[in-house]
């Protein structure tokens, strides 16, 4: 999935969590959404911009420059850019855990917005990752 991707976006809870792993797992460009001033270890400078961009502007920036599939993460990330129309389609993966408390992935939406379903794929280890489109 990564090898399809152009730059990553995430947002500043996200980022501190991956950060948290100790060693950082992605090759790709990452783009951390944030109005905090955050550091950035010098190790990573190559890797991770802080920005502090709105997703509209991000996205036209960024398809200026060339850059075609973004994944997005986070799940305030994810809600501003399902709120502005700017995502298109959605792998989900479902990890077999059932967590007590956290950040509601979609949160509240202004409407339904309707899916339509592409593939589904369930791994040995109990992932299942689910495709979708955006309608």
């Amino acid at each position: 999935f990564i090898s399809t991707v152009d730059v990553l976006v995430m947002g500043s809870n996200t980022y501190a969590k991956v950060l948290s792993f100790g060693t950082w797992p992605y090759e790709v460009p990452v783009i951390v959404l944030s109005q905090r001033d955050l550091s950035v270890p010098n190790e990573l400078s190559d890797k991770i911009t802080i920005s502090k961009e709105a997703p509209e502007d991000l996205v036209q920036r960024l398809s200026a420059e060339g850059n075609q599939r973004l994944y997005i993460d986070g799940a305030s990330v994810i809600q501003s850019f399902l709120s502005k129309g700017l995502i298109t389609d959605m792998t989900i993966t479902v990890v077999p855990v059932l967590i007590g408390e956290g950040i509601s992935l979609f949160g509240h939406t202004e409407q339904d917005i309707e899916l339509e379903h592409v593939s589904s794929k369930a791994y040995d280890f109990g992932f299942t990752q689910i495709k979708y489109l955006v309608k």
